[in-house]
């Protein structure tokens, strides 16, 4: 069973469910309803609902399931963050393929989780979503490391074509390269700060430093556009995963 939230914020967190399987979003309902840390504003089972509910209202978490009767979630989690970029998205789903996971980082979603992830405590992710984290299943880490594996070869292979294509050459300092692969971890803005012995709001300056180097706007954007132009340390990543 798991454990209430003690750290409840002064202001409720809102939260809107899109799941098509009415027994799985009960059950999520029923998780962030318990909790007097988060409002649950509307539960949904489609994507033409979900997008007709975003036109008019913004979560502050958005909690949305891939396989819908009438498209896929990844038009939610687009929609979403381009018209709330604030909102903060997590994947709750069965399916783990490279592609769905990559295209819903790139779409705009922080956490990725799946539905047999055991006794999963949809409260405390979503809390960690919500509070800079990125919640990721194990299967799906793995998934995105070997991923990111591949790419960074094929970068290598075509460094020549890749530098022409991805333009100016980009310069991280030590601290954000260190930054950048805790974050691309999964890691919290609070775990980076204990693990590198700063304060919250200096890690969140060099990720706003990050951010305006890269040219992105969330943390997904920020770890696809890093690997892409190889500034990820990959063996640490695995190393630091795999621990």
């Amino acid at each position: 069973m798991s454990q209430p939230i003690t750290d409840t914020p002064s202001k409720p967190i809102t939260v809107l469910v899109v799941e098509d399987d009415a027994v799985t979003r009960r059950a999520l309902c029923l998780g962030i309803e318990k909790e007097p840390a988060f409002k649950l504003l509307d539960a949904l089972d489609s994507v033409k609902s979900a997008l007709s509910w975003l036109l008019q209202q913004q979560p502050d978490v958005l909690l949305v399931d891939l396989g819908l009767p009438d498209g896929s979630g990844i038009d939610i989690i687009r929609f979403c963050a381009e018209r709330y970029p604030d909102c903060n998205i997590m994947v709750i789903t069965t399916s783990s393929d490279q592609d769905s996971v990559v295209d819903s980082i790139e779409a705009g979603a922080s956490g990725y989780v799946l539905k047999d992830a055991g006794q999963l405590d949809i409260g405390r992710s979503l809390l960690e979503l919500h509070t800079g984290g990125s919640p990721i299943s194990p299967t799906i880490a793995r998934k995105l490391l070997s991923r990111m594996r591949d790419d960074k070869k094929v970068t290598d292979a075509a460094s020549e074509q890749v530098d022409k294509e991805t333009g100016p050459q980009v310069f991280l300092t030590k601290r954000e390269a260190a930054i950048l692969d805790l974050i691309a971890c999964g890691d919290s803005y609070g775990d980076v700060a204990k693990q590198l012995t700063l304060s919250v709001g200096t890690v969140q300056t060099h990720i706003k430093n990050i951010y305006d180097k890269l040219s992105v706007h969330s943390r997904g954007e920020a770890v696809y556009e890093a690997n892409r132009r190889g500034l990820l340390q990959m063996d640490q990543l695995k190393s630091k995963r795999d621990a």
